[in-house]
């Protein structure tokens, strides 16, 4: 009798609900109200689209109310698998405890205070512990299926590709290898990355050719300067010169990086799936350098074809085999191991600020979800890639400049003797050459990455 009493209230709370949906009153949510609705629940919940997959409906005909409890007891089941995931003791109730432990299990790591704001965000009744029915009311509108998809948002899952060849790859959740949906993210961030690329590719010139200018003559380049020589030099579309390499090794370097990413954690952990954030950085660091190796000789003609002149080189193939005839083999690889010992400092201080900004977040900002929304992550993204790029620019610019070196007079140069000769001649200054326009263009490559990647194509 219980039982059924609860299930009859279950039933009159939905039913209020679904009112609440329906603003005009014709017993069908269309897309528009439930927009409304899941804003007015939560600002961080409005993935409405994800509802009308969920019971299979489509968006235009609306949500019917037997379509909206459908939705409601699949999800109410996710939750409770959610919810005993969490509640290790199984005493029916979540505890601090239970949230730090099963977040870093998932490689997020939070201290008390943040642990316990996520409980008050969720607690109605003031006991700073969370039972089921609070969990169920707080949960019931959320586009996450379980606990891993919550704690997923801070797994770097936005894909967004800023130029960047040394970046830590992002996580493929669980799901997403069973579901077999993890290729289409890859798809979704391979095209957003042509896009973004082919967009900054004048910035990415103008930073590769401010980077090897003063080593080739006895002047320096500026910005709106560079821009109009290399124009004055090649034309409108010289601005893109390299651009079709960049683009094109897109696809293998992400491949690899992905696939010895997943491989690396498996063996650095039982569960490569559990691991906290000093096995990423070394499990990225290694599929970084394993990727870099195999594409490099991409990276050397990339380089070439954008410092060089008008005529010069007829495509990427005639690039590749007038390197091979007139320096040889060991041409392909010239400054790989600057760009190898770049990865470190990009990947560790590019988490390193990712995870205290996800920190300071959750700190004074966790009172009404986990999920931060997309403003956040883009917001958190950019500046932690900055940062990175800051770190390892010198390296960086150490590595074009030997990329480019059979362009000078002189012959070529080791590495040390290019530091020693930039820091005598141009200062320390002269190791960040070409950051301004490598700068400028993270903030709307990751806009663009990020808006091609969410529109509907797959």
């Amino acid at each position: 009798m219980l039982r059924w009493l609860r299930v009859f209230e279950d039933y009159l709370h939905y039913k209020n609900l679904f009112q609440d949906l329906d603003h005009n009153g014709d017993g069908v949510v269309d897309i528009l109200e439930l927009q409304e609705g899941l804003k007015n629940w939560n600002p961080s919940f409005a993935r409405e689209k994800d509802i009308y997959k969920t019971v299979d409906t489509n968006a235009d005909s609306g949500l019917n109310f037997e379509d909206f409890m459908r939705y409601v007891k699949d999800h109410e089941r996710k939750m409770t698998l959610a919810f005993n995931s969490l509640d290790k003791n199984n005493d029916g109730i979540i505890e601090t405890s239970e949230i730090i432990a099963v977040l870093k299990s998932l490689g997020i790591n939070i201290s008390e205070t943040q642990a316990k704001k996520i409980i008050q965000s969720i607690d109605r009744d003031g006991t700073m512990t969370v039972d089921w029915d609070e969990w169920k009311k707080y949960f019931l509108l959320h586009p996450a299926k379980n606990i891993d998809e919550i704690a997923h948002f801070w797994k770097r899952s936005t894909m967004i590709d800023i130029g960047e060849s040394i970046a830590i790859p992002d996580d493929i959740t669980e799901q997403e290898k069973r579901s077999g949906n993890w290729w289409k993210r890859l798809v979704a961030g391979g095209i957003a990355g042509g896009v973004a690329r082919t967009c900054m590719a004048p910035f990415d010139r103008l930073k590769v050719m401010m980077q090897v200018i003063h080593s080739l003559q006895s002047g320096k380049m500026r910005l709106l300067d560079g821009f109009k020589q290399m124009v004055k030099e090649g034309g409108i579309l010289s601005l893109w010169r390299g651009n079709g390499v960049n683009v094109l090794k897109i696809a293998p370097e992400t491949a690899l990086k992905v696939g010895t990413y997943e491989q690396y954690k498996k063996w650095l952990s039982s569960d490569g799936a559990k691991i906290g954030i000093i096995e990423r950085f070394i499990s990225g660091s290694l599929a970084g350098a394993t990727a870099q190796t195999c594409i490099y000789p991409m990276e050397v003609i990339k380089t070439r074809l954008a410092v060089g002149k008008t005529g010069q080189y007829s495509g990427i193939i005639d690039c590749g085999k007038q390197l091979l005839k007139q320096e040889g083999a060991r041409a392909f690889f010239k400054g790989y191991i600057p760009n190898l010992l770049g990865i470190i400092p990009y990947a560790g201080i590019d988490l390193c600020v990712y995870e205290h900004l996800k920190n300071h977040w959750l700190e004074h900002h966790a009172r009404g979800s986990l999920d931060p929304g997309i403003a956040i992550l883009l917001g958190c993204s950019t500046l932690s890639n900055a940062c990175g790029q800051m770190a390892s620019f010198p390296l960086n610019l150490i590595r074009t400049r030997m990329q480019a070196q059979a362009l000078e007079e002189k012959g070529t140069t080791s590495m040390i003797q290019l530091i020693q000769d930039i820091y005598n001649k141009e200062g320390k200054r002269g190791f960040f050459r070409g950051v301004t326009p490598n700068i400028i263009k993270v903030l709307p490559s990751v806009c663009i990455s990020c808006n091609i990647k969410l529109f509907p194509l797959l």
